[in-house]
């Protein structure tokens, strides 16, 4: 089967990386040096010597092989599956365990599951086989359990095109050989190590700060149930320490069950909220802190001196047209609530067949556009003016407001636990691992230290969420500087790329396997020019103008953010270090 495909590759039938005549790299020729190639596995972590023809080639060898993977390999995935899907997936072909010996040389080989394969001195007694099947190992996730985790992370409509993108480059760069881990590994492979330390450094702060705004705001649902009875600070602090056990959650697999949870509890708070809000008056007193017509200020949600409140309106248009700043920063918001691509490729680096991606992205589409669509109109519909951000929270009966909170903190702390999981990958594997060679997170070592960097991550993440008084401000510079960059601006800048290298090949051109080499017939403004304007050029041209968009949405968003929180810190603030809750009003009448 994966044998057969494997071998069909090079053209006698043999695997070409036995051959030790095998040639070296030549990106401007066909003619290479003897004896010097370069397995995968002896490479350094992130190399900047292995071209795109190579990630290319070893990328298509791999998607050969994952089209031939049977059912009882991948995991028959039906209805029960989907609506209740199983904490792992069947188990994967693992690297042999144990030592073993080469017969010619008489070396030791160690289990490429129990060795550090960031050291580069283990790597090399590691066989092929091995190799790629540590690679293999780490892949155990499902379609299905990738669907709810997209739900639980709230991808939005505008980005499945940006999530198609790097489905598309994902496919085309990473393989067993060459493993893709994080979103930093695209922009490595595409544009160089610069870039990847952009990548990586914007992804780590959005990551954590994420992690921090969600404790922050389960100590503010917290503090609601506790009728403020209860210290702020203390209630933000609990949600930090659920998430050291949380966060020990080590794969995405096993993540799958809980995120399922979460989709369920999510979907209780709408109809619940929704039967509550039909029969019951806005929660008038908690409006003035997050409400339309709070943003708005033309005093809809002032009541009269009598104590009685406006009637409830609704805005067929933008309620402000002359306000600039508050149009950006709702468009911020929505950017935070539906902004989901940016942990896309970590689902995609840990599936068992990546191309079924797409399946759990276009469900997803479906079933958050359909839901939280619905239950936006019909809030608006019964509250306007009043209808607050946090729509459970607007409920007037403090009985069902509990029952919100409760469910809400529960379904938020997994999806903060999903963001604190990819955001320690993130450090790991580009700081602890490529630095200070620590071992990979599929062996023992690895999960001990994982074990001790959780919670070290969430003390760090709640001390900066809690140290910034206006909560939603941070949310909108977040968004302005991190998230739209990776649901927006990186997708067509890295598809961009990766067209024009891939379109750009000629016939002949590519990744020899029998000698290492890289044929390419010309390069500079020519080549780029060529891989442009083939095939379909008028995609490339739509990502031009797509990225030009998303860049002037952000820069946009940024000055209405940093305005909007100069404008807050004219005020004193309250800081999550305080026991009074924000969203106790009577502690500041």
């Amino acid at each position: 089967m994966a044998a057969t495909t494997l071998a069909t590759f090079a053209a006698d039938g043999s695997d070409p990386r036995l051959d030790p005549d095998a040639g070296n790299i030549d990106v401007n020729g066909s003619t290479g040096f003897p004896g010097t190639y370069i397995a995968p596995q002896q490479r350094l972590l992130h190399d900047p010597a292995v071209t795109f023809e190579e990630y290319h080639y070893y990328a298509n060898r791999t998607r050969a092989e994952e089209i031939q993977l049977k059912s009882e390999e991948t995991g028959h995935t039906g209805l029960r599956q989907i609506l209740f899907p199983p904490k792992s997936s069947p188990k994967e072909k693992n690297a042999p365990g144990g030592d073993t010996t080469d017969e010619k040389g008489g070396m030791r080989r160690v289990s490429a599951i129990d060795a550090n394969l960031s050291d580069r001195n283990e790597r090399i007694r590691i066989s092929d086989e091995e190799w790629t099947n540590a690679s293999r190992s780490f892949r155990t996730a499902s379609w299905a359990a990738c669907f709810y985790l997209i739900t639980t992370d709230i991808l939005g409509p505008f980005g499945v095109g940006s999530g198609y993108l790097l489905w598309q480059i994902f496919l085309g760069l990473d393989s067993y050989e060459f493993p893709m881990r994080n979103y930093g590994d695209l922009a490595f492979r595409l544009y160089g190590s610069i870039p990847r330390y952009v990548v990586n450094i914007l992804q780590s702060i959005q990551l954590i700060c994420g992690v921090g705004l969600i404790v922050i705001s389960n100590g503010q649902g917290l503090s609601q149930v506790a009728q403020f009875k209860l210290c702020y600070a203390v209630c933000c602090l609990i949600w930090a320490l659920v998430g050291f056990g949380v966060g020990q959650v080590r794969t995405l697999s096993k993540y799958g069950w809980l995120a399922n949870a979460a989709i369920w509890l999510n979907l209780m708070i709408m109809f619940i909220s929704m039967g509550v809000i039909a029969h019951s008056p806005p929660n008038y007193t908690i409006s003035v802190l997050g409400s339309a017509g709070g943003a708005v200020g033309d005093g809809s949600i002032v009541p009269d001196a009598n104590g009685n409140y406006p009637a409830i309106i609704h805005y067929n248009g933008l309620p402000n047209p002359a306000s600039l700043i508050g149009s950006i920063n709702g468009l911020m918001q929505g950017v935070y609530a539906y902004g989901g691509a940016q942990i896309f490729i970590e689902f995609m680096a840990e599936m068992k067949r990546p191309r079924d991606f797409i399946k759990a992205m276009w469900g997803a589409q479906f079933f958050i556009y359909s839901c939280y669509m619905i239950y936006g109109c019909y809030c608006y519909y019964w509250q306007g003016q009043y209808t607050y951000q946090i729509a459970y929270q607007g409920v007037s009966p403090y009985g069902w407001q509990t029952v919100g909170n409760i469910m809400a903190v529960i379904s938020g702390i997994i999806a903060a636990g999903l963001y604190g999981n990819i955001g320690i990958k993130v450090l790991y594997n580009n700081i602890l691992m490529d630095l200070f060679k620590f071992p990979p997170l599929i062996n023992r070592k690895g999960k001990i230290i994982w074990a001790i960097i959780v919670p070290i991550y969430w003390t760090v993440a709640f001390i900066i969420a809690a140290s910034i008084p206006d909560f939603f401000g941070l949310v909108s510079i977040v968004a302005a500087f991190c998230i739209i960059q990776f649901c927006y601006s990186f997708p067509p800048a890295l598809a961009l790329g990766f067209y024009i290298k891939k379109n750009a090949m000629l016939e002949g051109e590519g990744f020899d396997p029998a000698t290492g080499n890289v044929v390419r017939h010309d390069g500079g403004i020519k080549r780029m020019l060529r891989g442009f304007m083939a095939g379909r050029w008028y995609i490339n041209v739509f990502n031009v103008i797509y990225l030009g968009g998303a860049l002037a949405t952000a820069g946009l968003g940024a000055y209405a953010a940093i305005t909007q929180i100069i404008e807050t810190f004219k005020n004193p603030q309250i800081n999550a270090f305080s026991c009074t809750s924000p969203l106790d009003l009577s502690a500041s009448s």
